[in-house]
């Protein structure tokens, strides 16, 4: 960090910690581009760890922002509802219900079971290590194919390939097109809202349409065929999934879309920068490789790269001695709890060999724990294995650029530069 970002995060600080509690609105979109967003998660755990914002863009809501106030409600599904019809997982309220995305993360039991299982055996051990030889192949060959002594974008070249690659391969979609499913990933995960140069909720929609459009025929096919390991396939032939509406379809893509794609992707550019900025760290995992089995869940946990997940409470209760009615929008900090210092020892420092790394909630807890868990650390892995066996530095030649957005905890670009 340069003495302008250190200067600027010692300003933030104070702000947070200077503004009335009830003022903070930890959803915030350029708190999170600017990466300031921890000092005012560090506020509300010490001063108000639940904490209600009645003035934000995005309406009145509850920020719960302590580990185990966090895994409460993420554990009480009967409570906290995910479901569409009672707006969804988001911060923002699609106005109208029809418009909402009808996908089976925002859904609660039983409905959410039959959906999940759909797609479940994807992630399977066995399935999974048989993709492991043709991930270390793509990887090895994409970063022999860096170039050398020159900038180039790491988000564009590394992180957004592999991952878009990844995404191909797990719906057997045409390889060239796989930068058109990242695309949709991107418009189903920004939000105007957050980002002045987003499409607007009807012009995503609208794309998102586009994306069923693509998927109908190549559904209509799988349908037909034999079932296959792929997620498309297993939709088309599971029989809790094959007779979904248009919407469930949308919705259900979406969450593949996004699920297989952009939160690996970012964990991907948020290692790198981790590693650059904590070069003792990066020192210490190439004196000891078998450390990257600690280094993945703890990139996972540093970077949580999902920022947030919502719920609404369906009954009168209480979080943390404050009561939560009936119909209330209830936001689970996942950000902020794995910077929880009661719940994690050295939580805001970045440590490879982490006692009890997988000790973290980027992943959620619960029903709707994220179900490609595992790939998402084996991708990290084998990117990590092999970056060690060819680079011994890397630089960063600029500070990255994060996404304006309060839901993916990401980058747009980070500049790097391998020397000669």
């Amino acid at each position: 960090m340069n003495e302008v970002e250190a200067n600027r995060q010692v300003e933030a600080r104070k702000e947070a910690f200077s503004m009335p509690v009830e003022s903070i609105d930890p959803a915030t979109a350029e708190y999170f581009f600017d990466d300031t967003i921890g000092h005012y998660f560090e506020r509300l755990r010490r001063d108000d760890p639940v904490h209600f914002c009645n003035s934000s863009v995005w309406g009145p809501f509850w920020s719960v922002t302590r580990f185990e106030d966090i895994m409460h409600v993420d554990t009480n599904h009967q409570i906290f509802s995910s479901d569409w019809s009672n707006g969804g997982i988001t911060l923002f309220n699609v106005p109208e219900k029809e418009d909402r995305l009808q996908m089976f993360i925002a859904m609660d039991p039983p409905e959410h079971e039959r959906q999940r299982a759909a797609v479940s055996a994807v992630f399977a051990p066995g399935n999974l290590s048989k993709m492991e030889n043709l991930i270390r192949e793509r990887t090895g060959k994409l970063l022999d194919r860096l170039p050398r002594g020159e900038t180039f974008d790491w988000v564009d070249l590394v992180s957004y390939e592999l991952t878009s690659l990844m995404l191909a391969t797990l719906l057997d979609v045409p390889i060239e097109d796989r930068r058109l499913l990242a695309h949709w990933s991107d418009v189903a995960t920004s939000n105007k809202l957050a980002d002045p140069n987003a499409m607007s909720p009807e012009e995503a929609l609208a794309e998102l349409d586009k994306m069923v459009l693509y998927f109908q025929d190549l559904w209509k096919e799988r349908a037909q065929q034999d079932a296959k390991q792929d997620l498309l396939s297993m939709l088309a032939h599971h029989p809790d999934t094959r007779n979904m509406t248009s919407k469930e379809l949308k919705g259900n893509l979406t969450l593949l879309i996004v699920g297989g794609n952009d939160t690996t992707r970012h964990s991907m550019t948020g290692s790198f920068l981790a590693l650059c900025q904590n070069q003792l760290e990066w020192a210490k995992l190439r004196a000891s490789p078998g450390l990257v089995d600690t280094l993945v869940p703890e990139i996972v946990r540093w970077q949580t790269p999902l920022a947030h997940m919502r719920r609404t409470a369906i009954q009168d209760t209480e979080i943390g001695g404050k009561k939560i009615r009936a119909g209330e929008k209830v936001v689970m900090w996942y950000i902020s709890g794995n910077r929880d210092e009661s719940e994690i020892p050295n939580a805001s420092q970045f440590i490879i060999d982490r006692p009890r790394a997988r000790h973290h909630m980027a992943y959620g807890f619960g029903i709707h724990r994220c179900l490609g868990n595992r790939l998402a650390e084996i991708q990290l892995r084998v990117l990590w294995e092999e970056m060690l066996k060819r680079f011994s530095r890397i630089e960063v030649v600029s500070p990255p650029v994060r996404l304006r957005s309060v839901f993916v905890r990401g980058f747009s670009q980070l500049l790097v530069r391998i020397p000669v």
